[in-house]
C-alpha cells in the first residue's frame, strides 16, 4: 500500500535559467504517491488521481501547505556546530582562533556522535535532507557522523579532513596516514545505504604537495568517491596560497596538478576567480558551492553567479555553518540575493529553489536519485506553511501570484516554515502532531 500525501506541489525538472517558467512545476491540490521502498511511484494533480488509488489508503493532508523536495546543502562542517556564530574575525584568524580548538576534540567518538546528532536534527528542523559534510582530521569523527546519518536513514556524503601543516599538533595528520585512514573509511562506508564518501583536503594551505598527490590517488583508485575542499574564498588565503605553491599559476592549478578536478569534485566559495580559473572548472565540469551567510559573515566577498552562469560552471548552495550563520537555506537564500543585489542582479525566486534542490542535486551527481518530485527519485521531502507565524500570514495575505509568494518566503522565511520533513517517505521531523490521515 503506497503512502499518500497531498498538497500544494512545487518542485523543477530544469534550471529556470534555461528553461524560464517551464522549469518550474506547482500542482495546487496535488498528490505524492510513495512506495514501500520509499521512493516517489506517482506525482500529480488530485483530480487526476484520486481514482487510481487503492481502497482503503489513507491520505496525509497537508491541504494549504507547499510540499518541494527537501533542501541540499553543498557545503558545510558537522563539528563546527557548537561554534556557529564566533564573534569578530575573518578566516584565517578564525581558524586559528575558533575553529582549530573546537574539532581537536573529535578525536573522542562519543563527543562526535553527540555533535552529530544535534547536527542532524538541526538539518531536518531546517528542512535539509542531503548535505555535503566535513569532518574533522581525526576517523572518529566521520565514523560518528556516518553512523548517526546511516541510524536515521539519510542521503549524506561525509570525508576525514587531510591536514598535514599549517596547524596545532592537535588536527594534525601526514600525508601518508591521511591516506592510509580516508582509504579505510572510503572502503568501510562509500555506498553503503544512503552514504557517499568525500576526499577532504581542508585547503591548498594546510596540505603539503605531498598529501595533495595522495589525495588525487585516492580519487584515482576511487572515481566514484567526490572531492570536497574550499577554494578562493579569502584575498589574504590566495595570496597564502601563491606564496606556498609558486610554481602552480593559480589557486585552481594547485588542486589541477594533483588531480583533483572532476565532476564530483566540489569547491566551496569560488569568489575571486580568474577566468583562467573559471575556464578550467568549466572545462572540467568542477563545481562551485556558494555559501553567502559565510561569505557575509566572515567578510570574504561578494559570489559572482552571473559569470559562473555564462562559464557554465555547475553551482550548488551551502551553509557553511559554522562560518555560516545559520541551518536554514531561507536564511542562506535571503543573504544570496542580497550579495547579487549588491552586483547589480535580481535572484529570482524559482532560480534560488532551484539551486537549494534539484540544482544542489545536480551539484552534487544526484539527480538521479533526489532533488525533484518524479518516480523512481527518493522520497525526501519538506512541507512548508506559508501561514507559520502570524506575520507570515499577514503578508503573504497580500502576494499576489506563486513567484511573490515564494519570494517572500524566501527572504522573510526560517525554520518555521518547516512543518514537517519526510526522509524516504517517512516522518522524521515536526512542528506539530502530524497531520490526520483519511481514508479514501
Amino acid at each position: 500500500m503506497p503512502s499518500v500525501f497531498r498538497g500544494s506541489l512545487l518542485f523543477f525538472t530544469s534550471d529556470p535559467k534555461d528553461d524560464g517558467e517551464q522549469a518550474v512545476h506547482h500542482i495546487e491540490d496535488g498528490l505524492l504517491l510513495v512506495d514501500d521502498n520509499g521512493l516517489i511511484s506517482a506525482v500529480g494533480a488530485y483530480a487526476d488521481l484520486m481514482d487510481t488509488l487503492p481502497a482503503g489508503v489513507n491520505i496525509t493532508d497537508y491541504s494549504g501547505k507547499l510540499l518541494m523536495p527537501g533542501f541540499v546543502d553543498c557545503h558545510v562542517h558537522y563539528p563546527q556546530t557548537e561554534m556557529i556564530a564566533a564573534y569578530g574575525t575573518q578566516l584565517l584568524d578564525w581558524l586559528q582562533t575558533h575553529t582549530f580548538p573546537v574539532e581537536s576534540q573529535f578525536s573522542d567518538f562519543d563527543y562526535g556522535v553527540g555533535i552529530a546528532e544535534r547536527f542532524c536534527t538541526e538539518l531536518l528542523r531546517n528542512g535539509t535532507t542531503t548535505a555535503l559534510v566535513f569532518g574533522t582530521v581525526h576517523p572518529q569523527s566521520v565514523e560518528a557522523f556516518f553512523s548517526v546519518a546511516q541510524r536515521r536513514n539519510l542521503r549524506m556524503i561525509a570525508g576525514k579532513v587531510m591536514m598535514d601543516r599549517h596547524a596545532p599538533a592537535t588536527v594534525l595528520d601526514t600525508a601518508e596516514t591521511s591516506y592510509q585512514e580516508s582509504k579505510a573509511l572510503i572502503e568501510k562506508w562509500h555506498g553503503v545505504d544512503r552514504l557517499l564518501y568525500a576526499v577532504t583536503p581542508r585547503f591548498a594551505p594546510t596540505s603539503t604537495p605531498q598529501q595533495l598527490q595522495r589525495a588525487g590517488q585516492l580519487l584515482a583508485e576511487h572515481p566514484d568517491v567526490y572531492l570536497h575542499t574550499h577554494l578562493s574564498e579569502n584575498l589574504d588565503e590566495i595570496a597564502w596560497v601563491s606564496a606556498l605553491f609558486p610554481d602552480c599559476r593559480d589557486y585552481l592549478d594547485v588542486y589541477e596538478q594533483a588531480g583533483l578536478l572532476g565532476k564530483r569534485s566540489v569547491f566551496a566559495h569560488g569568489i575571486h576567480l580568474c577566468d583562467r580559473e573559471c575556464e578550467r572548472m568549466a572545462a572540467s565540469d568542477s563545481v562551485i558551492a556558494h555559501c553567502p551567510s559565510s561569505n557575509l559573515f566572515l567578510g570574504s566577498g561578494l559570489f559572482n553567479l552571473k559569470r559562473m552562469d555564462d562559464y557554465g560552471i555547475r553551482v550548488g548552495v551551502g551553509s557553511d555553518v559554522g562560518g555560516g550563520s545559520s541551518f536554514s537555506t531561507f536564511d542562506t537564500l535571503a543573504d544570496a540575493y542580497k550579495i547579487q543585489q549588491l552586483q547589480g542582479v535580481n535572484l529570482d525566486p524559482y532560480r534560488a529553489l532551484y539551486l537549494a534542490t534539484l540544482g544542489g542535486a545536480r551539484a552534487l551527481s544526484l539527480d538521479g536519485r533526489i532533488g525533484s518530485f518524479k518516480p523512481g527519485l527518493e522520497a525526501d521531502f519538506i512541507v512548508i506553511d506559508p501561514n507559520a507565524t502570524d506575520f507570515l500570514a499577514f503578508r503573504t495575505q497580500h502576494c499576489n501570484s506563486l513567484k511573490e509568494l515564494l519570494f517572500v518566503l524566501n527572504t522573510l522565511g526560517d525554520d518555521r516554515l518547516i512543518a514537517a520533513t519526510y526522509i524516504l517517505g517517512e516522518l522524521a521531523h515536526s512542528r506539530a502532531q502530524p497531520p490526520l490521515s483519511t481514508g479514501e
